[in-house]
């Protein structure tokens, strides 16, 4: 009741907090008088408050809403405008001058009065007002200050935002007015409105905007910042936020702690990038990271939500094993649930010859997402507003796949749709795999011996594992590992002398040469081989550092070929024995003659004592 000593003009804490814009109560006893039966008119300017404070033409300290027309705002504003946007507005209460005596004096003030219609009820309904809250009640109709109204209002909001919103929708919707879009500086406007407590509720919005704003009072008239006068022509600037979900596909090579590749998913995001290597017969796993945009009500619902993820052909989807996860992070950290493909939340289809695979929200799976009840520490949310989606899945890499600095690109378009709109929209990101070869040329000093005799086996140094191939056409390509020797593919040269092995990732590999022709000699040691690869251009879609590969062998840099895709190397055994050459893989030396002088003096000397026995 204190209020009632002075007109207290509507001061907005911000322009474009929640819009909550009434008139509290009057002031002196020379207190304005509304003009009964005056019509009023409702402006409504929307920018992208979001993208204007983080470029600095906003700042919430520097403006104060009075309910006037301001040309500064719209000038500086103007860029950020917002088109497209839908506001719909119902009456809920009368505008009556109150004339009370408080404690003595009189008190002249403003009431809004419900005249406990179905439409008002539900709105009050939604706030949490009754009347019993009422300030007065006279000829069965409730009034309210602006206070009891606003202060309400925030606190539902508050406190559940979506349910209070969508009650809110529902209400507006079923009585009120739709104005039209605003135009392409941001702006809409409706006149000849009766006096009254209008409630506007923004029913549409565009596809950049993720979240509608909260519902706010508007009155008409209301007061002047100094209390002097009426505005029958109000001016709001309620705020948005802009931004459209968030997409993020990145891959890793499936191993185990101990390094070995086992085909399985390991710890969550743990060694994710937008690149990977990987040999032939590797499972690689993906993980799509999407973060949800703000469901605020039933008009910011979901309802499409589908990824179409499309793999480069040398990788081949491992089918039937998608799971999609929710957090309440974006670190993944605070899980909410997680779906399996027997869910019935999101279904899965494969594209074979286009190699594609589409993950769709069934309309269960939607349901959870807008609607479900998530519990925080210190409040209950509605639906998945904000959360994050995770999908994981495996695909192994073929033969087919390219190799050296011509990756493997695959590809995620995000595609949705809110229940407000006509119109679809996208996203799209990708991640890149790539994979590496050797070309082995065995040779003998002499030009002799028979290739086909010679056998090696090769080792991946980093996984402790042997090379699993297939051979096709004369080309073997790595198909998998084995841990035991005794399981590693035998590889043997082809008529030319050449092994060719493609599909290997960038590691350490130790080729050992496991038999040879007769009459030739072993090599004493392996060669160790190492791929490396290193940052180089940026892919212009998802922004990942692209590769390319170099490589070593015996610690001698080597030029690759194809591409930066074949490690080049040359194999020369000798004959009978192990021989020194430059770039060569061993120690080589002569035996042959050492062997025969030392037969030779053996036979000396057993004849020289045979015959000094004989002489005795």
């Amino acid at each position: 009741m204190k209020k009632l000593h002075r007109i207290v003009a509507l001061l907005l804490a911000a322009l474009m907090a929640f819009g909550l814009l009434t008139t509290a109560f009057a002031a002196t006893d020379s207190a304005p008088i509304i003009y009964p039966g005056k019509k009023a008119s409702l402006s409504i300017y929307k920018y992208d408050i979001t993208k204007a404070g983080t470029e600095g033409a906003w700042d919430a300290e520097s403006y104060v809403s009075t309910g006037l027309h301001d040309d500064a705002v719209v000038d500086k504003l103007a860029k950020y405008a917002i088109q497209g946007v839908e506001f719909t507005y119902l009456r809920v209460a009368n505008i009556a001058m109150s004339n009370e005596v408080v404690d003595g004096q009189r008190q002249v003030g403003v009431l809004y009065g419900s005249d406990s219609s179905e439409r008002s009820n539900a709105v009050l309904s939604a706030i949490g007002l009754t009347a019993a809250d009422a300030h007065k009640t006279e000829g069965g109709i409730n009034y309210f200050t602006s206070d009891m109204l606003n202060n309400k209002l925030s606190a539902a909001l508050a406190a559940n935002a979506t349910i209070v919103k969508n009650a809110l929708e529902v209400a507006v919707k079923n009585g009120g007015v739709a104005m039209a879009e605003t135009d392409a500086t941001g702006h809409t406007s409706a006149d000849q409105l009766e006096q009254g407590l209008y409630l506007v509720v923004e029913t549409r919005v565009p596809e950049n905007v993720t979240s509608t704003c909260n519902p706010f009072f508007v009155s008409l008239p209301m007061t002047t910042t100094d209390g002097a006068a009426w505005n029958y022509d109000v001016t709001v600037y309620p705020k948005n936020q802009t931004g459209n979900p968030t997409l993020d596909k990145t891959v890793r090579e499936a191993k185990n702690s101990t390094g070995k590749n086992t085909g399985s998913l390991t710890d969550i995001t743990d060694g994710y990038a937008h690149t990977a290597t990987a040999s032939v017969g590797d499972t690689v796993d993906y993980q799509i990271i999407s973060t949800l945009s703000t469901i605020t009500s039933k008009a910011s619902s979901l309802s499409e939500y589908t990824y179409v993820d499309t793999l480069s052909k040398g990788i081949r989807y491992n089918k039937n094993d998608v799971v999609i996860e929710f957090f309440k992070d974006a670190g993944c950290a605070d899980k909410i649930t997680t779906w399996d493909e027997n869910s019935g939340k999101f279904a899965v289809a494969y594209d074979d010859a286009a190699n594609t695979m589409t993950i769709r929200m069934t309309e269960s799976g939607l349901a959870e997402i807008n609607e479900a009840a998530i519990v925080y520490t210190d409040s209950v949310k509605r639906g998945y507003s904000d959360c994050t989606m995770r999908i994981t899945y495996a695909a192994t890499l073929t033969a087919d796949a390219q190799m050296g600095d011509t990756d493997n690109p695959n590809e995620v378009v995000l595609t949705w749709k809110r229940t407000n709109t006509t119109y679809f929209d996208t996203l799209k990101d990708c991640c890149h795999v790539y994979t590496y070869g050797i070309d082995v040329l065995k040779q003998f000093s002499d030009n002799g011996g028979n290739v086909r005799n010679v056998k090696f086996r090769l080792h991946n140094d980093i996984d402790d594992c042997y090379i699993i191939a297939e051979q096709k056409d004369g080309v073997y390509y790595a198909k998998g590992f084995a841990a035991k020797k005794a399981d590693a593919t035998t590889f043997v040269p082809n008529s030319s002398g050449h092994i060719v092995v493609k599909g290997l990732e960038d590691d350490t590999y130790s080729l050992t040469e496991t038999a040879t022709d007769k009459g030739y000699v072993l090599l004493k040691d392996a060669v160790k081989i190492v791929i490396k690869t290193a940052e180089n251009g940026q892919c212009e879609q998802c922004g990942a550092k692209l590769l390319t590969a170099s490589a070593t062998v015996n610690g001698k840099d080597v030029t690759m070929s194809d591409g930066n895709a074949i490690v080049p190397l040359t194999v020369v055994n000798n004959p009978g024995f192990d021989l020194p050459k430059t770039g060569g893989y061993g120690t080589w030396m002569f035996t042959i003659g050492g062997v025969a002088l030392l037969g030779a003096a053996a036979f000396i000397v057993i004849r020289s004592r045979k015959q000094h026995k004989n002489e005795q």
